[in-house]
């Protein structure tokens, strides 16, 4: 069994430097080619944005390195080292309910992982967002959105986990099958009220005040073939200067939310092309499509869990002294995350077609692909997006398209 823990280790530590090896040929080849004003960006973007725009990725990529370091030691000793065996076996040893004992066991380490996440919060909101003149926010607010976070976060793991938990002690050989499909329905539950009971707890959601604007969105809509239930403006801006728009909501609770910053920046024929690309994930059922294909898999992973969960084969692999049930899970975890990492290209390559269907639909729509270009472009600027992404990078990371190929398309260069 030692050759396998041995295989395991020398799996995820491959991973690893996979991972630090693809984020050191992106920063190098953004050191070559980041003096490059891409094709669509003449004009708008200067040598001082692109000097700017390489910093701010080098940057961010720094504390990426010092966090994934970190990370490596605090697994290697957690899983590997032996401090997992003994936080596992003074749970066992505190009499407390199956329950009980298995929400404390996950609901600790958030704790433990929320903690660890804190400095590199700071420092990325405080340090290298307020460089380069994102950060808006001050401590106070940064904190209460930290505590409510944890709050929310609390409340929603506590259930998930009872449920789970309830189920296993309550029908061991099919629990997996019943909590498959209580995730399905709390997923869909969650696209419901999200935008009425979550999103307001951190942002400030109004009507948009520029009516024509609403209409040229609502006839936007219309013609595609769809319907929205409002247009809100988010207060962004009071975090941070980072402009975006999105959907939230199902059915017909679904609405477009746009952010103050935004609107601020963008013309209404841009604002147009941007949700006109929004539409075309709804149109071409690229949610419906993603949610199918991770069902799918869910299923399947979590059927493989129960297989496990039936044998001690990981914690004696693991040399663990308890195989608790909760132990086996969080070993599952693990292992499915090294034994699907080659799957991440795969995804990631799927979410960038649907990008280029939904840039394609918008151009359909509304005949006219300048105003999503120039959106593009400003998002770029305005962002300090990586105009040099190198192809590993995208290839393993980028859900959707660099902003350089998307623009060229778009104009035909």
């Amino acid at each position: 069994m030692h050759s396998y823990l041995l295989l395991i280790l020398v799996v995820y530590l491959l991973i690893k430097g996979i991972e630090n090896i693809v984020a050191l040929v992106n920063l190098r080849h953004l050191s070559i080619y980041g003096h490059i004003v891409p094709a669509g960006f003449e004009g708008t973007v200067d040598d001082t944005t692109l000097a700017k725009m390489r910093d701010y990725t080098v940057d961010n990529g720094r504390v990426d390195f010092v966090s994934s370091g970190i990370d490596l030691i605090l697994t290697l000793v957690f899983i590997f080292g032996g401090l997992l065996n003994w936080y596992n076996s003074w749970l066992a040893t505190l009499g407390w309910s199956f329950v009980t004992t298995g929400i404390c066991f996950f609901l600790f380490l958030f704790y433990a992982e929320f903690v660890i996440q804190i400095p590199f919060g700071l420092y990325k909101t405080f340090v290298i967002e307020e460089k380069y003149g994102f950060n808006r926010q001050s401590f106070s607010l940064w904190l209460v959105d930290a505590i409510k976070g944890l709050v929310l976060s609390t409340v929603i793991y506590i259930l998930l986990l009872w449920v789970a938990f309830w189920l296993i002690s309550f029908m061991p050989h099919y629990w997996w099958l019943f909590l498959w499909a209580f995730m399905l329905f709390f997923k869909l539950f969650m696209l419901y009220v999200s935008p009425y009971v979550i999103e307001p707890l951190f942002n400030k959601f109004t009507p948009i005040e520029n009516k024509e604007l609403e209409e040229k969105i609502k006839d936007l809509f219309k013609e595609a073939g769809l319907s929205v239930s409002r247009v809100f403006t988010m207060d962004a801006s009071k975090r941070s200067g980072h402009g975006n728009a999105y959907f939230s909501g199902i059915g017909h609770v679904k609405r477009i939310v746009l952010f103050d910053t935004l609107l601020e920046k963008n013309s209404d024929d841009e604002i147009l092309g941007i949700l006109a690309h929004e539409a075309g994930h709804w149109k071409k059922k690229h949610i419906l499509k993603r949610l199918v294909v991770m069902e799918i898999f869910s299923f399947v992973g979590i059927y493989l869990a129960w297989w496990f969960t039936q044998n001690d084969l990981l914690p004696v692999l693991f040399n663990m002294d308890e195989p608790t049930l909760y132990l086996k899970l969080l070993l599952i975890g693990f292992c499915a995350m090294l034994v699907t990492f080659p799957l991440k290209p795969l995804f990631s390559y799927s979410s960038r077609k649907h990008e280029w269907e939904a840039d394609q639909f918008a151009v359909d729509l509304t005949k006219n692909p300048l105003p999503l270009a120039r959106a593009l472009v400003k998002l770029g600027k305005d962002n300090l997006s990586n105009l040099h992404p190198h192809p590993w990078n995208v290839a393993l990371y980028y859900s959707h398209p660099p902003l350089t190929r998307r623009v060229k398309k778009l104009l035909g260069k």
